[in-house]
């Protein structure tokens, strides 16, 4: 720390030096002025002393330049200096007129200086060396010992006490000033103290301010009456994918495009501030963002607002938890509803059944009858496949799991589709299959996922084309091993309108569909602790793909 102040006083040392050229420079110009406008009032002796202390003021300030920079230490620099510029003084006192010299007052000068380096201490050693040499001086000149250069001053009947009140007043005035300029300095270095103090417990607070708003998961930002943006914390970078630079100083609308007028909306409500709160979509190359808002204003001590400030998080992962709860709803409804369908439809359907068989058996039916009655028997099988599909896709069986070998399941599926009605031999099925494609699972719900998928892809390419069933394996977002079965084929496609329905209950765009093919799938595939996902070109090419884990899941 002392280092430290030795190097802050380096540079006013070097403004003394500066201060001290300015004053010789004074003293030379009266000079001048005195020896040519007003030769009478000083004798030449007393003019050319004058110049000779400038001139050696002069050549001592080039000195102590020099001398700073070899002796860093400022006290030693300083006493120096103090102590030669009283001496010159004396010197130019005793040139312009002893007793009655007007330069006594530059000793004043040199103790304010002195205290401001060397404190209350160096301050008092100056006043005092101020006061040896003043009085010594005048003493001297009073006995008559030595005689001033300016003649016309010297008085040497002057009485005893007029030189011992002007000795005394000097002295006194010595001390006085370097005990105020002490004074001055101590108040002036504790309010430094303070100050520092202060701008350290500000900045610390700061700091703390700045790594609280950091820290916090919401996203923060203020905006000013104009609409500018005066800051934008870490969360709000990433949430809104801006970094802060790109934000700050820009308008509102350039960050969150259309804010403005979503804002106008919600202050029309004239709701209270605290409970203003709204949400908006905001548009991003990847999925837009949904983000829900509060406001808040900011107030100055007076109580006026300068502008307000934005709490802001992002929803997205809370609506699409919320069209997943509700789709569940949704498909439990359904589920529950087709529980009942597939039991009321069953019983009438095996009495119908069994009727028919009995009298097809008892009656020697033939012609128009039997075929009749054979359509009744198809209609009956088509009714117990619809039973069926709502109890698979009301409840899946989470019982009965194994280990599965799905290479097996594929090409059973492949043997069986050949057929099915439906099939056409100008469909090319190609198969890629990892060497290792066991999961835990129901085999009967995952060969019906499969079946599912592959007679989809059939139906969807009358005309022929590529059908192609590959597995893989993988890892999931939560880490877990994973197999990927997915099946693809160049038909007709899927628009973009429909994407968003398809794998709902009873959605379909087949003449003769039941809408729970795909359904059932994304049922199987939850039920198991999966996912089932479909990407799609319109004309092109589908892409079904579901993922199934490895392992048994532990149960929750």
């Amino acid at each position: 720390m002392k280092d430290d102040r030795q190097k802050a006083h380096g540079p006013r040392v070097q403004r003394l030096t500066l201060f001290r050229v300015v004053i010789a420079s004074f003293l030379l110009f009266i000079a001048a002025i005195i020896q040519f406008r007003m030769p009478e009032s000083l004798p030449a002796a007393s003019i050319r002393a004058t110049y000779i202390i400038v001139a050696f003021t002069y050549l001592l300030s080039i000195v102590y330049v020099f001398l700073l920079k070899s002796i860093q230490n400022v006290a030693p620099n300083v006493y120096l200096q103090s102590s030669v510029d009283i001496l010159l003084i004396t010197g130019l006192v005793y040139a312009t007129g002893g007793i009655g010299s007007v330069y006594s007052t530059l000793y004043p000068l040199v103790i304010i200086y002195s205290v401001l380096f060397l404190g209350r201490r160096g301050g008092l050693l100056i006043a005092s060396a101020s006061s040896i040499l003043y009085g010594l001086l005048v003493d001297l000149e009073f006995y008559g010992l030595i005689h001033p250069l300016s003649a016309e001053a010297y008085q040497p009947g002057a009485e005893a006490g007029t030189v011992f009140l002007r000795i005394c007043v000097h002295i006194a005035s010595f001390y006085i000033v370097a005990l105020l300029a002490s004074f001055l300095v101590e108040i002036e270095s504790r309010t430094k103290t303070l100050l520092s103090e202060k701008e350290n417990a500000f900045d610390q607070l700061d700091i703390l301010h700045k790594s609280i708003i950091e820290s916090v998961g919401s996203g923060i930002m203020t905006v000013d009456l104009e609409g500018r943006i005066k800051s934008f914390n870490r969360a709000a970078e990433k949430i809104t994918r801006r970094p802060a630079s790109e934000a700050v100083g820009k308008s509102v609308d350039y960050i969150l495009p259309d804010f403005s007028q979503v804002l106008v909306r919600v202050m029309k409500e004239d709701k209270p501030f605290p409970t203003q709160r709204f949400e908006m979509i905001l548009p991003s190359e990847e999925n837009d963002i949904a983000l829900g808002f509060s406001i808040y204003p900011l107030l100055d001590p007076e109580g006026s607002g300068f502008g307000s400030i934005f709490i802001f998080q992002d929803l997205t992962s809370i609506k699409e938890m919320e069209r997943e709860i509700e789709k569940n709803r949704k498909l439990a409804l359904l589920g529950e509803m087709s529980a009942v369908l597939a039991h009321e439809m069953r019983s009438p359907l095996a009495s119908i059944s069994g009727s028919i068989r009995l009298l097809m058996e008892s009656l020697t039916v033939e012609g128009s009858d039997r075929r009749l009655m054979e359509i009744i028997l198809r209609g009956k099988e088509q009714l117990e496949n619809l039973a069926r599909d709502f109890l698979l896709f009301a409840r899946p069986d989470n019982r009965n799991r194994s280990k599965v070998a799905v290479g097996d399941i594929i090409h059973e599926v492949i043997e069986s589709v050949r057929f099915a009605p439906g099939w056409s031999e100008r469909v090319d099925i190609i198969t890629d299959l990892c060497e290792h494609s066991e999961v835990h699972g129901n085999v009967t719900e995952i060969r019906q996922a499969v079946w599912n998928l592959v007679m989809n892809a059939c139906q969807a390419m009358p005309d022929g084309g590529r059908l192609e069933i590959m597995t893989r394996p993988g890892v999931d977002s939560h880490g877990t091993e994973v197999l990927e079965i997915s099946i693809s084929d160049t038909g007709c496609g899927i628009e973009e309108e429909q994407m968003s329905r398809v794998g709902e209950p009873f959605y379909t765009t087949k003449e003769k569909g039941t809408g729970l093919g795909l359904a059932i799938v994304n049922r199987i595939a939850e039920s198991h602790g999966g996912s089932f996902r479909i990407e799609s070109v319109p004309k092109k090419r589908t892409v079904c793909t579901v993922i199934l884990p490895v392992r048994e899941q532990a149960k929750g």
